[in-house]
């Protein structure tokens, strides 16, 4: 009983060390992603050691299920509903600017050294971005129009293109990794199940979910429903060996076109996905390692330069495809320049993955998200003014 009282413990206080993290980063211009993963770093082995041995082994599960909870969520905004309402400008500046940061990245990356499966890790975590800091410079700015419009269409639909951009790369990465020990059709055969079990699985899961939250009357709950989904789904695709994330994200892609009450599960696992968020990022703090952290300057800079540059050429190529305004394709890629948890999440998943780059990976993300989170909303602010969309500030 009492290492049970030790763990009950250990819990309670990271959870209100990350409510102090979350009431700190109102008053500071630091985001509180950043913050929980410093405190982290405070608490664990590299600071002050305060965490006993155990808690390694908390680690994978409460990471698992906190990404689920992402992947989920990010599944429901790829909605037939949603892309009418976005319309096309959102839609093709969010394609061109995905692809315009993994190809800058993964290219730029390539020509000065970096390993390929590093590169194409990094390649693959370029596109997220942080809804969170545009929205809010938004609403400080009192941002209002058709380049806001498109901001914030933009932003919402950005990191569920990403997941798919960094489950397709990663993939390729592991059979790359899979093809140095093998033959290459092993490779080829391991890439096309990470991914090609992961859709089918999503669906098979997906559908008689989206059947059964159909049949429920609005405001029923359904937060048992929602939360058996997605570790059931999760739970399958680790023991089938698939891509876990894309799992996620077909379920609730399936979930959110096929269900007629589809909003419900997603507002369910919004309410207890920030719990296991805050216990995530702050053990994810506490295993990373600092003195990795001198390892990665060149590579640092280089992935920040390349990120930013094929946020600005994907948005302005795209915004020429389909015709947007000038001011639009112009200012667009400055204005998605912050980066935050989602990044960090992948940054994760990858290291777990491919253990061969986990520690370079993991204190360079957190490192750039830090550059990104501070510049970003500064830009965003730049851009909206640009714009002529700013009513005050």
């Amino acid at each position: 009983m009492a290492n049970v009282g030790v763990i009950l413990i250990i819990l309670g206080a990271l959870l209100l060390l990350g409510l102090f993290g979350d009431l700190l980063a109102r008053r500071i211009p630091v985001p509180r992603v950043t913050l929980l993963i410093l405190f982290g770093v405070a608490i664990g082995a590299s600071g002050l050691a305060l965490l006993p041995a155990r808690t390694e082994d908390w680690y994978p599960l409460i990471s698992n299920i906190a990404l689920l909870m992402v992947g989920f969520l990010l599944g429901g905004k790829l909605s037939v509903v949603n892309f009418r309402q976005v319309g096309k400008n959102v839609l093709g500046i969010s394609l061109f600017k995905v692809a315009g940061v993994a190809l800058f990245v993964l290219l730029g990356l390539l020509l000065i050294g970096v390993p390929p499966a590093m590169a194409l890790v990094l390649a693959g975590i370029g596109p997220a971005t942080a809804p969170a800091a545009v929205s809010n410079v938004v609403e400080e700015l009192g941002g209002e129009g058709k380049f806001t419009e498109t901001l914030l269409g933009i932003v919402a639909i950005d990191d569920a293109w990403g997941l798919i951009a960094f489950s397709l790369l990663l993939a390729v990465a592991q059979t790359m990794a899979a093809g140095a020990d093998g033959s290459a059709l092993g490779a080829i055969q391991h890439g096309a199940w990470d991914l090609g079990g992961a859709l089918v699985l999503g669906l098979a899961v997906g559908v008689p979910a989206a059947f059964v939250t159909g049949r429920l009357r609005p405001g029923e709950p359904t937060q048992a429903e929602a939360l058996g989904v997605v570790l059931l789904a999760g739970g399958l695709a680790l023991w089938l060996e698939v891509s876990y994330l894309l799992t996620a994200l077909t379920v609730g892609a399936t979930i959110v076109n096929l269900a007629s009450h589809h909003e419900q599960p997603f507002h369910e696992i919004e309410y207890i996905e920030w719990p296991f968020m805050i216990l995530f990022f702050l053990l994810a703090g506490a295993s990373l390692h600092v003195e990795a952290l001198a390892q990665v300057g060149v590579v640092g800079g280089a992935y920040i330069a390349l990120r930013a540059l094929g946020l600005v050429t994907g948005s302005f190529v795209g915004g020429h495809v389909i015709g947007a305004a000038p001011r639009i394709r112009r200012w667009m890629g400055w204005a998605t320049l912050p980066q935050a948890g989602v990044a960090l999440g992948m940054a994760l998943v990858a290291g777990n993955q491919l253990p061969e780059v986990g520690e370079t990976v993991l204190p360079l993300v957190v490192g750039t998200t830090v550059v990104f989170e501070l510049l970003g909303p500064v830009l965003t602010r730049l851009a909206l003014i640009r714009a002529g969309e700013a009513s005050r500030g």
